[in-house]
């Protein structure tokens, strides 16, 4: 079984046609550091539900179930909170070559997120599109690669804005069933031009063929860039 997760880097294989998987991040925490806040967000059950549309096309549907949200003043010290049902994202991902065949894999996939949530201010809709590949090595290695575009919110002039995002990922299966992966990547604004660099590492063991669990953290290296921990599960049905 092939997930979209624990890394930021997509796999580029689909779901098999008819065919139903189930991805979340069933607790997120982040934490976010800007001039003059800092803000905590913990997220619970970010689920990806995917389904198999063609032999190289899949549908899938993220969703938010409950986000909870604290800002507090650096200067002050006042506190902001604010909680409840997330956004909802839509993607298609088309594989272009090597879906489940060969070594090099490479998908295209769309997205569009509705705005749907009730803890933010952010009530806009953002698009992108992302490019993720993959490279099956000797001995259980594989190298993960994406480039990806976003039209982003910019929260200061409510104008939207385009954001740039490059990662490499390498995995290596223990065991059998133990997948250790490590990853870098960045962000870039092209209307600011500030880059935000970040590593992430995860776990992920397969408890049976089509069900496995994960956890892992992700660390922003710059003081503006965000820190997250996670735990998550995927099946298959």
């Amino acid at each position: 079984m092939e997930t979209d997760r624990p890394n930021i880097t997509e796999s580029p294989f689909t779901v098999e046609p008819g065919h139903f998987q189930y991805e979340a991040d069933l607790f997120k925490h982040r934490r976010e550091t800007s001039e003059d806040s800092k803000q905590r967000l913990s997220i619970f059950n970010q689920a990806n539900l995917k389904l198999g549309l063609l032999p190289r096309t899949a549908l899938q549907v993220i969703v938010e179930s409950y986000v909870r949200e604290l800002d507090r003043e650096i200067q002050s010290g006042e506190k902001q909170s604010a909680e409840g049902f997330g956004d909802i994202t839509i993607r298609i991902k088309q594989n272009l070559l090597g879906n489940y065949k060969g070594n090099f894999s490479l998908a295209l996939i769309p997205y569009v997120k509705i705005p749907t949530n009730r803890y933010s201010e952010n009530q806009s809709d953002e698009e992108g599109l992302m490019v993720p590949m993959s490279l099956k090595l000797p001995g259980d290695w594989k190298i993960g690669m994406q480039v990806e575009a976003d039209r982003m919110l910019d929260e200061e002039s409510k104008r939207h804005h385009a954001e740039l995002l490059q990662s490499l990922s390498v995995s290596h299966v223990l065991f059998e069933k133990l997948e250790v992966s490590g990853e870098t990547y960045y962000t870039y604004d092209l209307k600011s031009h500030h880059f935000n660099n970040f590593l992430d590492a995860a776990l992920a063991v397969e408890l049976t063929r089509d069900l496995k669990i994960d956890a892992g953290m992700v660390y922003g290296l710059q003081k503006d860039a965000h820190k997250d921990f996670f735990f998550g599960l995927a099946f298959r049905y």
